[in-house]
């Protein structure tokens, strides 16, 4: 596996496209979700709750970027690991094994993350998906 740097960390401005791509991505498929995006210092630079969005997302979003930045990869590797037995993981700190958190690329260095929740895992990761692509174009 290739080692992947952690880059300049994203503006304001950037987490604000990550986010509205991710919004309209959650509108498009009238999902109700929280979108939290960091930078790559691991700090908070956006944070949406759509209206009717359970409560309890808003804390799941942030830990699935907080992990996907952390671990440098995508929460569902451990989701899927986690599926397959591999219950060491249980006992590592600050780690949500659910989908929908990926680090967020640019120039081929991790300038951030971006994790969502409010629906299936597999629908908040397409949502997260549709923020990150908005750097790698």
């Amino acid at each position: 596996m290739a080692i992947v740097e952690y880059g300049p960390p994203l503006s304001l401005a950037d987490a604000k496209r990550v986010l509205e791509a991710a919004e309209a991505e959650a509108i498009a498929n009238q999902w109700a979700m929280v979108i939290a995006v960091l930078d790559s210092t691991g700090h908070l630079l956006a944070l949406h709750r759509m209206d009717h969005t359970q409560y309890a997302s808003i804390v799941v979003a942030q830990a699935k970027a907080q992990t996907a930045l952390n671990f440098k990869r995508p929460t569902k590797v451990f989701e899927d690991g986690l599926a397959g037995g591999a219950l060491r993981w249980l006992g590592m700190p600050d780690l949500c094994p659910l989908e929908g958190g990926i680090p967020l690329i640019r120039n081929g260095k991790i300038a951030g993350a971006i994790g969502v929740s409010g629906a299936q895992s597999s629908q908040d990761a397409q949502v997260a998906a549709a923020g990150g692509m908005v750097l790698e174009a």
